[in-house]
This record gives structure tokens, C-alpha cells and sequence, in this order.
């Protein structure tokens, strides 16, 4: 008896839901007819729980009709809920006119910075010189960014006046050179890379100077590389980025990691030589470090400099892109005005 009892709550309440559905006008509404029927405490859960009290074949039979009303809810619900949302749209697009007069919205296209830019062409002219563009962590240890590369403890750049140190042995990089040591560790020779990307230094954020910027450092190892090895290269280079008709001269310097060294100069780009006051009437324009490898820097990574020998060489690219596109100011790269980047679209 108490079986039949509910088989038939199990046909009253499909029958009160569809009563209820009908009635139903808003999506508020409809939920709350979804809780007072599927609800945790609702109506469908509670003849559910009843079922516990009869025997498991007049259980069994109960609860396929029970189970069964359950999905016909469901996809009741999920019918008249699509209806309703229909209903509304159709309301909605009632009220509404649109104005085929007015006139249409102009969206302004996006571009690429002038140091994405400039960044995207230095990669691009020495991927056509066979080297391969590779990239490294912004958060060095001392071994990567100076122990490696052959600065030594009372070198300036390890101060913390001249760094962004995070801890006693942790810091922003000062160059990408760290991403040539990380290389040439995992890797053996010959080595072609050349590794871009954000560098940190303490310095004053003015006309010439940021704490942020950007380099692009290259490297190469094999046996038997020159000295005219990486001129060749930076030549071919320095032609390709500023024109044909550029010369460069190499002037001696000094860098920790190689030795010999040299600054890289080229033609200046304004008076094509003649001398200006850019270039401080000397016709020549400093541009990047570089030199070959030093010994040190390739034992440390496991090489044997008497078998391999390399050259590496560093370019700042704000300055490059400076020169490029004739900008005294390396402060609006960084300012975000519009009237300014749209200049490179």
C-alpha cells in the first residue's frame, strides 16, 4: 500500500510542476520553482528520503519513477528557462531601435613598440647570420651574472648602489650575458646565440639614462674564430640596421669577460660621416661593446679554450632605436604617449 502511496505523490508532483511551469514569467520566478522542487530541502529529495522505508524491490520500483521524474524536471527546467530568456531578448530588441545613421565607431588599430620593433629587426638580421635567438630568466644568481662571466668581488657593478639585489645572492640582471653562460652550461659546442631582453641598473631615469632597458647580447664559439671573425659580423650587421653605406672603426676597451676588447663605432647617422654636433664633430658614433671570449669564462663553463675560442659582443637597443628613428629622449619609450607611438604603426 504505502508503495502506491508514492508512485502516486510521484504523478501529483510532475503534475504540480507542470501546472507551476505554466504559470512561470520571469527567470526569478522560474527559480524559485527549480528550489522548491529540485532544491536540497525541496519537494522531489523529500519523497527521496521516504524511500528508505520500504523493501528493497517495492525501492527499486519507486525509485526508477522518482529517478525518472527527475531528468523530465531537469530538461523541463532547462526548456522553460531557454524560453524565458528568448521572451526577454525579444522584449528587449522591442524597446530598443538602432539608429542606422549614426555614424560607425572608429577603433584604432594597435602596434608594435618602437623597442619591439627595433628589438624584432637586430634578431632578424642576425638570424639571416645563421644565429639562434635565445632567452633566459630577469632573476639572476652572482654566479650567472658575475662570477661566470669573470667580473671580480670589487668590481662596481656588484655594489648594491650600482644593482637591484633581492637577496645576498640574488638580483635583477645587469645583462644579458648571463643568458650566454646558462647556454653555453647546457650545451656543447659550436655555439651561435643571441639572447635579448630587459636588463636593470641603478641608474637616473633621464634624457639619456633608465634603470630599465633593453640589450641584445651575442655569442659565438667554435675553433678557429678570429678577431676578424666578429668584425666581419658586426660589419655585415651595422650595414644591414643603418644602411649600405655606414663604415665602423673599433676603438680598444675593457671588459671583464672578454679580452681583447673593443667599442664599436659607426658613421654617424645624421651627418653620414661629416661631423655634427651629435657626434660632437668627430663623424663617428659609439654603438656596442665587444671583443673575444675570455679564457676564464670558458673554463668556467666547461670548455676547453685551447681547443674553442669565441667572440661576444652587446648592444643597447634604446640607443640603437635612438639613432634609428632620431630621438634625443630615452624617457618616451616609457611614457606611454600616444601622440608618440603612434609615430611607429
Amino acid at each position: 500500500m504505502q508503495t502506491v502511496e508514492l508512485l502516486e505523490q510521484v504523478r501529483r508532483l510532475r503534475a504540480k510542476a507542470e501546472a507551476a511551469l505554466k504559470a512561470v514569467e520571469t527567470p526569478e520566478a522560474l527559480e524559485e520553482i527549480r528550489r522548491q522542487f529540485l532544491g536540497r530541502k525541496g519537494e522531489l529529495n523529500a519523497l527521496l528520503r521516504s524511500l528508505a522505508q520500504l523493501p528493497p524491490e517495492e525501492r527499486r520500483v519507486v525509485g526508477v519513477e522518482a529517478n525518472a521524474l527527475r531528468e523530465w524536471l531537469e530538461e523541463a527546467f532547462r526548456q522553460q528557462e531557454e524560453q524565458l530568456r528568448q521572451r526577454v531578448l525579444q522584449q528587449r530588441l522591442a524597446k530598443e531601435r538602432l539608429d542606422v545613421t549614426l555614424p560607425g565607431r572608429f577603433w584604432m588599430p594597435g602596434g608594435l613598440h618602437p623597442l619591439t620593433l627595433t628589438i624584432n629587426e637586430i634578431c632578424a638580421i642576425f638570424t639571416d647570420l645563421g644565429f639562434e635567438v635565445v632567452d633566459g630568466p630577469e632573476v639572476e644568481d652572482e654566479w650567472h651574472n658575475f662570477i661566470a662571466l669573470n667580473i671580480p668581488p670589487d668590481h662596481p657593478a656588484r655594489d648594491d648602489h650600482d644593482s637591484f639585489y633581492i637577496t645576498d645572492e640574488m638580483l635583477l640582471r645587469t645583462e644579458t650575458s648571463a643568458v650566454q653562460i646558462r647556454t653555453m652550461e647546457s650545451r656543447r659546442p659550436p655555439v651561435r646565440i643571441v639572447s635579448p631582453g630587459r636588463v636593470y641598473r641603478r641608474d637616473p631615469f633621464d634624457r639619456t639614462h633608465s634603470p630599465v632597458f633593453h640589450q641584445v647580447e651575442g655569442l659565438l664559439v667554435d675553433e678557429e674564430v678570429t678577431f676578424a671573425d666578429l668584425k666581419g659580423t658586426l660589419y655585415a650587421f651595422a650595414r644591414r640596421f643603418f644602411g649600405e653605406w655606414v663604415q665602423i672603426r673599433l676603438r680598444p676597451h675593457h671588459f671583464p669577460f672578454t679580452e681583447p676588447s673593443a667599442e664599436v663605432l659607426v658613421s654617424c647617422v645624421f651627418c653620414k660621416g661629416s661631423g655634427c654636433p651629435v657626434c660632437k664633430q668627430t663623424g663617428w658614433l659609439e654603438v656596442l661593446g665587444c671583443g673575444m671570449v675570455h679564457p676564464a669564462v670558458l673554463e668556467n663553463v666547461g670548455y676547453d679554450p685551447e681547443r674553442w675560442q669565441g667572440y661576444a659582443f652587446g648592444m643597447g637597443v634604446e640607443r640603437l632605436a635612438m639613432l634609428r628613428y632620431g630621438i634625443d629622449d630615452i624617457r618616451l619609450f616609457y611614457e606611454n604617449d600616444l601622440r608618440f607611438l603612434r609615430q611607429f604603426d
